[in-house]
């Protein structure tokens, strides 16, 4: 709840600044154990903020005076980012909802929102891939992962070894316990990917275990090595996550694309067309597959079973990873 007393005041009683104001709002409306939903939601909400700040913007530094005409014209002006080319769809319309949750948290209800942010953008959101995703050939891979490696850039190359075996988020793969991880490889024949979850998608009543295959150990044994002394993931110590980001990963980027691969989510992407081939026998549909005009029942078994390897809880996004039904 907002500071005892306070709620009229100036953002709602959650502080003078609007930026300061949105974080401890979400943080209170989350409580513990939900980091990463918040984080998302507040940098989304730090954009806006920074646009209500610019000079096409409103000028406004407290939510009270927020109203439905400033949710408009921001839309308005994401929507000119897409068209633009300078910002995805997704990332659009993923700001306009963070935008909703962080008012309602600053507010206490819902009675300033966009009631619908792909009709305020105007734009549909396609999230059904429509390219074969980067890294599905390993030796590839291994050249990219030699190049990192060569560049004193063993951290990343780590990322990807695991995005590509294990299906782990960039997130993921950064602050997997390592040690508990080879510990279950070698006692389980399986690992269960916990740390960095989205969502607070983690504990007991959230299992995402994943087969130990030789690839899976192999690259479990190259995150152990790259892992800085006295840690139990890729981060030092002393080093923040998002300092990783910022001065080890970003720069790795342009080595990525140099070397014709989109980014690390399309790893994640080969892991998942490998795992439906695994499972069905069929190329998935973005390689060419026709499992689902063949076997219905086959498909939508794989999808689900990705579907919850991956993180997610239903199969709709897998489209996103695999391709659409053909």
């Amino acid at each position: 709840m907002p500071l005892v007393g306070r709620k009229g005041g100036r953002n709602f009683g959650w502080g003078r600044q609007l930026s300061y104001a949105g974080p401890q709002a979400l943080k209170d409306m989350f409580g513990e154990g939900h980091y990463a939903t918040v984080k998302a939601h507040a940098d989304r909400w730090a954009a806006f903020v920074e646009w209500c700040r610019s000079e096409l913007g409103p000028s406004i530094n407290d939510a009270r005076k927020i109203d439905r005409q400033t949710l408009f014209d921001y839309a308005q002006h994401l929507r000119q980012q897409v068209e633009q080319g300078g910002l995805k769809i997704a990332t659009a319309q993923n700001r306009l909802s963070s935008l909703n949750r962080t008012l309602e948290a600053i507010r206490g209800d819902r009675s300033v929102r966009v009631a619908s942010p792909s009709q305020a953008l105007g734009l549909r959101r396609s999230t059904v891939r429509s390219e074969a995703p980067n890294g599905q050939d390993r030796e590839h891979l291994k050249t990219v992962i030699k190049a990192l490696n060569a560049l004193q850039q063993q951290r990343v190359s780590a990322i990807l070894h695991l995005a590509r075996e294990t299906g782990m988020r960039l997130r993921e793969a950064i602050l997997a316990d390592l040690p508990r991880l080879h510990l279950e490889a070698e006692r389980l024949g399986r690992v269960n990917i916990q740390d960095g979850t989205k969502g607070g998608r983690s504990g007991a009543y959230a299992p995402r275990w994943i087969t130990a295959t030789q690839n899976v150990r192999d690259a479990l044994r190259a995150a152990r090595n790259a892992s800085p002394i006295g840690s139990n993931n890729l981060l030092a110590r002393d080093e923040s996550y998002k300092a990783f980001l910022q001065q080890i990963v970003k720069p790795a980027r342009e080595i990525l694309h140099a070397y014709g691969l989109k980014g690390f989510h399309e790893l994640r992407a080969a892991y998942a067309c490998e795992r439906y081939k695994q499972f069905t026998g069929h190329a998935a549909p973005i390689n060419g597959g026709t499992c689902f005009q063949e076997n219905r029942e086959l498909d939508q078994t794989a999808r689900q079973q990705i579907s919850l390897e991956l993180g997610h809880n239903r199969t709709d996004v897998i489209v996103a990873y695999i391709g659409g039904r053909r």
